[in-house]
Order: C-alpha cells, then sequence, then structure tokens
C-alpha cells in the first residue's frame, strides 16, 4: 500500500506521526509528509489507523 499526504488539507496536527512515526514525518513547512513510497507490510495497519485518524482527511491510500 502507500500513502499520500495532501499539504494543502494538512494542519499540521501530528496525529498521523504519532501512530506511525516510522511512515510520516514533518517536511520543512512543519507539514507531515509519508517518508516511504510503499508501506512495509508490517506497518500497514498503522498506516490505516493514521489515515483514519486524520482530522481533515489529508492522508490517502494509494
Amino acid at each position: 500500500m502507500k500513502v499520500k499526504v495532501d499539504p494543502d488539507l494538512c494542519i499540521a496536527c501530528g496525529a498521523c506521526i504519532d501512530i506511525a512515526p516510522e511512515i510520516f514525518d514533518w517536511n520543512d513547512e512543519g507539514l507531515s509528509y509519508a517518508t516511504v513510497d510503499e508501506v512495509p507490510e508490517d506497518k500497514e495497519e498503522s498506516a490505516k489507523e493514521a489515515v483514519e485518524s486524520c482530522p481533515t482527511e489529508a492522508i490517502k491510500e494509494l
């Protein structure tokens, strides 16, 4: 699976980074971004939780 953060919707709440720090991090503008092209199979559950927890629906599963 792949995930992508829409920077126009991200409000930098940090929920995704708290849930899945191995998949998300802060970029230079202080917004979240996906640090991996492909989510490792053993991290897919936390990636899905991050997608569901995003208050602005900025994270999309591709």
